[in-house]
C-alpha cells in the first residue's frame, strides 16, 4: 500500500503563488505516475498535472498551462506542484494522486490508485 500526504495550501491573494508538495510511504518502489487533481465546491474533480517516473513525461490540464509546473523527487518519493498568477477559480481541495506500477499511464488522468487526504488551496483578496 502507498500512502500519500499533501502540505503546504493555504490562502493566496489573486496573482500570486503557491507550492504543494505530496510525500508517498509505504511500498513506494510501486510508484508509477504521479500527480494532482483538484476539486472546487460543488464542482467534479479535475485533472491538474501529472509527471512520469522518468520527468520526461508531464501533462497539465487546459485550465492550468502555462501556470502551474509540476516536479518529482524520485529519491525522496515526492511530488510538487509550483502554482503561479493564482486566480480565484483555482481555489479549491488539491489531491496528490499516483498511479500503481504497470497499470495504464493514462490513468493518471482519470483514475489514479492512490489518493492523498487533500490540502486546502483559496485565493481570495
Amino acid at each position: 500500500q502507498i500512502q500519500l500526504v499533501e502540505s503546504g495550501g493555504g490562502l493566496v491573494q489573486p496573482g500570486g503563488s503557491l507550492r504543494l508538495s505530496c510525500a508517498a510511504s509505504g511500498r513506494t518502489d510501486n510508484l508509477y505516475y504521479m500527480g494532482w487533481f483538484r476539486q472546487a465546491p460543488g464542482k467534479e474533480r479535475e485533472f491538474v498535472a501529472g509527471i512520469s517516473p522518468s520527468l520526461l513525461s508531464i501533462l497539465y490540464g487546459d485550465s492550468v498551462k502555462g501556470r502551474f509546473t509540476i516536479s518529482r523527487d524520485n529519491a525522496k518519493s515526492s511530488v510538487y506542484l509550483q502554482m503561479n498568477s493564482l486566480k480565484p477559480e483555482d481555489t479549491a481541495v488539491y489531491f496528490c494522486v499516483a498511479v500503481r506500477r504497470f497499470r495504464p499511464s493514462q490513468l493518471i488522468t482519470s483514475e489514479p490508485d492512490y489518493w492523498g487526504q487533500g490540502t486546502q488551496v483559496t485565493v481570495s483578496s
